[in-house]
């Protein structure tokens, strides 16, 4: 099973970059499919952007997409989300996920492993 710890969260205005960081426990995580995915209060939690094993294939949710980058580092087991021209609606807590079949499973949440999350809180 696959640990994920993500990191890079905290208080920022709006305009604001900032860049999360996941760290993955596992020996084959080339191998994982991984994603990113975000919950507000009252929300149920919703996809943010996924990227395949070799790191080909990236897919992003519409409300982020020309905003938010989706990369990932598998010589050092890592995933990242870089987060342009933050808004007060990307406010939540972010959680990072690692899946195995395939990129359109992680979009779906159909995922083997959640990270604990992160908070990022934007101010208008």
């Amino acid at each position: 099973q696959v640990q994920l710890v993500e990191s890079g969260g905290g208080l920022v205005q709006a305009g604001d970059s900032l860049r999360l960081s996941c760290a993955a426990s596992v020996r084959t995580f080339s191998s994982y499919d991984m994603g990113w995915f975000r919950q507000a209060p009252g929300n149920e939690r919703e996809f943010v952007a996924a990227i395949s094993w070799s790191g080909g294939t990236k897919h992003y949710a519409d409300s982020v997409k020309g905003r938010f980058t989706i990369s990932r580092d598998n010589a050092k087991n890592m995933v990242y989300l870089q987060m342009n021209s933050l808004k007060f609606e990307d406010t939540a807590v972010y959680y990072c996920a690692a899946g195995r079949g395939g990129i359109y499973q992680v979009k779906a949440g159909k995922v083997l492993s959640w990270g604990q999350g992160t908070q990022v809180t934007v101010s208008s």
